[in-house]
């Protein structure tokens, strides 16, 4: 279990005698206004240890427990610091323990997950989490998972809530603001000041406070034992967007061959150095100014070096970030939504390049059971390239897309299907040109595909030079030609991975790693299934998931069902607000006995259920939109349900639900048909 009696005196430390800011909390005689959600188990302030914690001595294993902060405001950018702990009897578990935090908005009826940790310490951690200016009044809720370990506990020893950036500090308080030390036998960057008197520590103030009680941080030569030695001291990651001006205070003795260099550092591990030093010696502290762009989690590395032992000492204090550029230049300006697109409308800011061949045709295609529709709305426009025109084999079309900056990760994300090839290799690829269009690398191209499905494509890169992405269809020869579509590009910054993490919905479930907060009433073969692939009954039922193409969806198997059965599907309760509320989801409904597909709403307290969305029999072979606008200002529940039909060709599918706060955007923009009762597909007309 936690060895939290150990860790009292530190935590006290944290704690301190200062008024503390609405939000934070030390846990050291009452919980804050924070309070326990009682439909789960209790967090515990143990007020001997000051801490607030839970562990399965309270509950069984799987069970969680559910803190919220009271209601907060603020209209100005702020830092969340978190210092917790997770304690288990074994390291590695099939489901681990795991403390969440989320952020709570007024008037949004799902908490946005803003960090997670399941790694167990036997001593205490700190998390920095920034948190972006808003309007809205919200509260901080954290969440106590508890896995499949029979010993396992979790423990918050402190919530600190501060105006500002969690990159900055000052490095008074003790946890020095989440700023760690990158550690190296002979030499380390220390905690300098609070009227520490020993050899090292010489210099008379800080510069904060002007005084010998405040602190700094110094890194000093005396240890180094080899040439070039470095000591890194690492900020906390950012945690969202930022850019503007990074600024510092230093002071250098130097004697033989100091190097003090500034670096950013992605999560990937790849280095960029942003700021060196550019004077021999100052025994003054010094103001530092450097421009700062971290459009994805970045960790800035004040990093020094030494020839020898005589080399000098270096001292940091008082980084700050200002959200206007150190330089006045206007800042970052580039919306990765310029170069996405899902060709409703047009191009966007895609062209073609026609000199080899007709190219790429923006196409809307009737679905039905034998035509795939769209990825977007299963309604809508894709591109195609029908290499069956082609004069001769080679190139068949290229697709440019809008110009990117150089030295920027991005993400490329695309849907793509090819029909008709019997060598998928190569059939579609994606190349980087440079803007001289004279450099020029293949980055992706397709090598095997499933037939008839909308795949998604997922590409990292990085390059120095401005360059665009250019997709390129092909035809290698007159006996070996078909069809390639393409949809829904998207750009992001940042690697794939990290975008993922930054850009999740609160409310969104794919279904890729189990059911998200769904529940169904009784498990058996007549129940809703989590499924990849087709689905075993033929001319029934979806090839692949909506999310990628070879993910997982929910079904129901309709040969193992009889006529009128029904499987239900029930979310988790939902906080009722005021104003409208947008649900979204992708159902497949293909089968010549295909039955009813229906969403309700049940609010608390009612016995019935409101019918909000009905599907009646077959629709198409493609995957739809169903788009679902309603109002409920009580605790409500949402249920998908399915009915089987008249025979076993009536498998039902559903994947990509997404709970969003307002209205619908798009809802004036399609037909009746989106929501409401329909008998068939072919009551639509275009």
């Amino acid at each position: 279990m936690l060895l939290l009696y150990l860790l009292t005196v530190q935590v006290l430390l944290f704690a301190g005698a200062v008024e503390l800011s609405a939000g934070s909390c030390a846990f050291e005689d009452s919980t804050c206004g924070y309070e326990s959600d009682y439909i789960f188990l209790p967090w515990i302030l143990n007020e001997e240890g000051h801490y607030i914690s839970v562990d399965t001595s309270w509950g069984t294993q799987g069970e969680k427990a559910v803190l919220t902060s009271p209601e907060l405001h603020s209209e100005e950018w702020s830092c969340i610091r978190l210092i917790y702990q997770i304690a288990t009897a074994s390291e590695t578990s099939f489901d681990p323990t795991r403390l969440n935090l989320y952020l709570r908005l007024q008037g949004e009826s799902f908490d946005h997950l803003l960090w997670s940790a399941k790694e167990p310490s036997d001593s205490w951690l700190i998390a920095s989490l920034d948190l972006r200016n808003t309007t809205k009044k919200y509260k901080i809720v954290l969440e106590g998972v508890l896995g499949q370990d029979n010993s396992a506990s979790i423990a918050v020893f402190e919530i600190k809530i501060t105006s500002g950036y969690c990159i900055e500090c000052d490095f008074e308080e003790n946890h020095l603001c989440g700023f760690m030390n990158q550690w190296n036998p002979n030499v380390n960057w220390f905690v300098g000041g609070g009227n520490i008197r020993n050899s090292q520590s010489i210099f008379p103030r800080d510069h904060t406070l002007n005084s010998e009680l405040g602190h700094y941080m110094y890194v000093d030569s005396i240890y180094v034992k080899h040439f070039q030695e470095v000591a890194q001291l690492v900020s906390p990651k950012t945690t969202t967007p930022m850019s503007g001006c990074l600024s510092f205070y230093y002071q250098l003795q130097q004697e033989s061959g100091i190097v003090f260099t500034l670096y950013m550092r992605d999560i990937n591990g790849f280095y960029e150095e942003i700021w060196k030093i550019d004077s021999t010696m100052n025994t003054d502290w010094s103001l530092a100014e450097v421009d700062f762009d971290a459009p994805y989690p970045m960790e800035v590395i004040f990093e020094v070096a030494f020839n020898s032992a005589k080399g000098g000492y270096i001292a940091l204090d008082d980084i700050s970030f200002s959200p206007d550029y150190c330089s006045n230049q206007t800042g970052f300006s580039f919306n990765p939504a310029e170069a996405s697109c899902n060709f409703e409308e047009d191009l966007c800011h895609f062209y073609q390049d026609h000199k080899d061949g007709p190219g790429w045709s923006r196409v809307k295609v009737k679905p039905n059971a034998y035509r795939t529709g769209d990825h977007t709305t299963g309604l809508g426009y894709y591109l195609l390239a029908n290499t069956k025109f082609t004069s001769q084999p080679g190139y068949i079309g290229r697709l440019y897309g809008p110009s990117l900056p150089g030295n920027l990760q991005y993400c490329l994300r695309f849907y793509y299907a090819v029909y008709g090839f019997f060598k998928m290799s190569d059939t579609l690829a994606v190349y980087i040109f440079e803007e001289n269009h004279v450099v020029q690398e293949k980055i992706w191209s397709v090598l095997e595909s499933p037939k008839g499905v909308w795949t998604q494509a997922e590409i990292t890169f990085k390059k120095p030079m401005p360059c665009k992405v250019v997709f390129l269809s092909w035809c290698k020869s007159f006996w070996d030609c078909g069809l390639v579509a393409l949809d829904d590009i998207s750009v992001s910054l940042g690697s794939c991975q990290t975008t993922e993490m930054w850009s999740s919905f609160p409310g969104e479930c794919t279904f890729e790693k189990d059911e998200c907060a769904f529940t169904q009433e009784r498990r058996n073969r007549s129940s809703w299934h989590r499924r990849r692939g087709q689905t075993p009954t033929s001319y029934t039922g979806p090839k692949g998931d909506h999310t990628t193409g070879v993910g997982y969806y929910m079904y129901i198997e309709a040969s193992n069902m009889i006529y009128g059965q029904k499987a239900r599907l029930t979310s988790r309760s939902l906080r009722g607000i005021s104003g409208k509320q947008c649900l979204t989801f992708f159902y497949h409904m293909h089968g010549a006995g295909t039955g009813l597909l229906n969403v309700y709403v049940k609010k608390e307290s009612d016995s019935e259920e409101t019918l909000l969305w009905r599907r009646r029999g077959e629709q198409s072979i493609t995957w739809l939109r169903g788009l679902i606008e309603y109002e409920c200002d009580k605790y409500h529940q949402i249920i998908i349900e399915a009915v089987r039909g008249v025979s076993i060709r009536s498998d039902i599918a559903i994947d990509d639900i997404l709970f969003q706060a307002g209205p619908c955007n798009e809802m004036g923009e399609i037909t009746q048909h989106s929501s409401g009762d329909s008998d068939d597909l072919n009551e639509i007309e275009y």
